[in-house]
């Protein structure tokens, strides 16, 4: 199987020390992401703001992409490259914030959502939650039925979520994702 993308979504709660640390430490495992979500949405935006500036900083001294994750005119403001936003939030967003990002990123739940997403200009999309995950404990995952049926009605690149490691990301390529993304094995390594 080639090398899929692998998406790094961050959760401070989940380290043990500080998320700088942390990201040090992923960025130089072999298989280090190639992109970084700085999902950190319980932040006032002030505090998420000082976190965001650092993180882009030590993502590209990593050369690891950095999408900010939810504050959209935080993310303008300090000229991030991209956003990922859920689909409500961006569905709302304005053309003209829209152009202020090269990288727009949704998640979607549906397969409405999904076609919706890529009519309204998103990059890519992410899909799930696909395995059971401590994360949603009391929602079933949607499976990689649903996966590959989102994969197909689309054009833009997918990304799964949830649940995923080391042993089933291939199960999520094989029903058409183009990557995986995971939280738990990089917060908790």
């Amino acid at each position: 199987m080639e090398k899929y993308k692998l998406i790094c979504v961050t959760n401070r709660h989940l380290v043990n020390g500080s998320l700088d640390t942390q990201l040090s430490k992923i960025f130089k495992c072999f298989s280090k992401p190639d992109i970084l979500i700085l999902r950190e949405k319980d932040l006032k935006e002030d505090e998420y703001k000082t976190l965001a500036i650092k993180v882009m900083q030590l993502c590209s001294d990593n050369n690891v992409t950095c999408i900010l994750h939810l504050f959209k005119d935080v993310a303008a403001d300090i000229g991030a490259n991209g956003i990922h936003l859920p689909f409500a939030v961006f569905s709302a967003m304005s053309t003209d914030e829209k152009k202020k990002f090269n990288i727009i990123g949704v998640s979607v739940h549906s397969k409405e959502e999904a076609l919706n997403a890529q009519k309204l200009g998103a990059s890519y999309i992410m899909t799930g939650h696909i395995f059971r995950t401590n994360c949603k404990k009391d929602v079933p995952p949607r499976g990689l039925s649903f996966l590959s049926q989102i994969c197909s009605i689309v054009k833009i690149p997918v990304y799964a979520v949830g649940g995923i490691n080391e042993e089933n990301a291939a199960l999520c390529i094989e029903a058409g994702a183009v990557g995986v993304c995971m939280m738990s094995n990089f917060m908790y390594m």
